[in-house]
């Protein structure tokens, strides 16, 4: 899979430019294990790279001119680094931009080139295709003009180019696990300080499997907007009845139940939610570490109760795929990932079962809702890198 991505790519570029890409870069979407809308509120999270990715195919060009080839919408966009960078109707291209518009904007060096990009990860189910695109295009400058940035610079770079180009404003997560992955490993990740551990992921007997429902909400953007009004609310009167607390990890979940009428049901909810499931992520670790992937199992289930009742961020679809894997004896654990209102459940399988479970699941769905289901396997691997041999013949 990622050696055709990398030769359709490629070839795609020599098409193009009549001549081979000087670089390769790939840039891996992201799973969560445990630890969901908690980034961007004062939490630990336990993401890591996959084995999906965005190839990015580049060359310098002579002068400050930029051609970028999106090869899987068959869309061209080009710019000139000179003109004011600043945000477009075409909304993959915005990711980019805001990228660029940020190295401008501390005086880098950059000079122009020419880009065909490709992705196996699934838009739009969760996986952070754009925190991929953003933290690739900027690692490829990087590296191509020796800008000397680091890779927490990079993610950061990343996350920016979201909140002002895009108009998400999203939490550290994703960027970092892209650009900090590494294979085989889960980060544990303070999202106030960017300080990580790495925890060995050895699934062992089990796998990770992936159900994309193939819905995407159009209300992910104000929804996720919407909880992070609610959460600061919450958070300011916790903190006007216990001045101890600065941030949510300093509060405990019998605080939030004894403020219940001063929240208001909606924030109570909310707030209940993030409290624990800051918990959780601790929890988590501590189980991996032990191997007991029965107890990991249960926290994510317990995640996705809170994500669908308490959040409020899951949808039929989801909450259906959740429900009905609940009764297979091969599923140890699933919940809904990523932003909400659609996407990719995540479920801590047997190994073995997972072509009948997806056959199974897959039928039902089907029935209930007339869609068909996706399903991705998925490996832990590194974050985003150079592709070396790519001057290699790739078979």
């Amino acid at each position: 899979m990622k050696k055709k991505l990398i030769r359709d790519t490629k070839t795609h570029f020599e098409q193009l430019f009549q001549k081979e890409p000087e670089y390769i870069f790939l840039s891996p979407g992201r799973i969560n294990i445990i630890g969901e809308h908690v980034d961007y509120n004062d939490g630990f999270v336990l993401p890591a790279a996959i084995n999906k990715y965005i190839c990015f195919a580049i060359s310098p060009s002579k002068n400050s001119e930029c051609a970028i080839i999106a090869k899987d919408l068959s869309e061209v966009a080009k710019f000139d680094l000179n003109d004011t960078i600043k945000p477009v109707e075409t909304m993959w291209l915005n990711y980019i931009l805001g990228v660029i518009s940020q190295l401008k904007d501390k005086k880098l060096p950059l000079k122009g080139f020419n880009l065909v990009f490709s992705s196996s990860i699934p838009m739009g189910s969760g996986l952070s295709s754009s925190a991929a695109l953003e933290c690739g295009m900027a690692y490829a400058l990087n590296k191509m003009y020796h800008l000397d940035l680091t890779k927490e610079e990079i993610a950061l770079i990343g996350q920016k180019s979201e909140h002002t180009f895009v108009g998400v404003n999203c939490g550290i997560m994703d960027q970092f696990a892209s650009v900090f992955g590494k294979k085989d490993k889960v980060i544990q990740l303070d999202c106030n300080t960017l300080e990580h551990k790495y925890y060995r992921a050895n699934f062992k007997n089990y796998s990770l499997l992936l159900l994309d429902s193939n819905v995407k909400h159009t209300h992910l953007t104000s929804g996720y907007n919407d909880r992070r009004q609610e959460v600061e609310l919450g958070l300011s009167i916790i903190k006007k009845h216990f001045p101890e607390v600065k941030t949510f990890r300093d509060c405990t979940e019998e605080m939030v139940v004894q403020l219940k009428e001063q929240l208001g049901e909606t924030v109570y909810k909310r707030c209940h939610f993030v409290v624990n499931e800051i918990q959780r992520v601790h929890s988590a670790v501590a189980a991996l570490q032990d191997s007991n992937f029965k107890q990991l199992g249960k926290l994510m289930s317990l995640t996705h109760k809170g994500l669908s009742e308490e959040y409020e961020v899951s949808c039929e679809e989801i909450d259906f795929l959740i429900h009905t894997v609940q009764f297979e004896k091969s599923v140890l654990g699933a919940r809904m990932m990523g932003g909400g209102f659609g996407g990719c459940s995540i479920n801590l399988v047997e190994k073995g079962s997972e072509k009948e479970l997806i056959e199974r699941i897959s039928r039902l769905y089907k029935n209930k809702f007339n869609i068909e289901l996706k399903a991705y396997k998925v490996k832990i691997s590194k974050g985003t890198s150079q592709y070396k041999n790519h001057h290699a013949r790739i078979q």
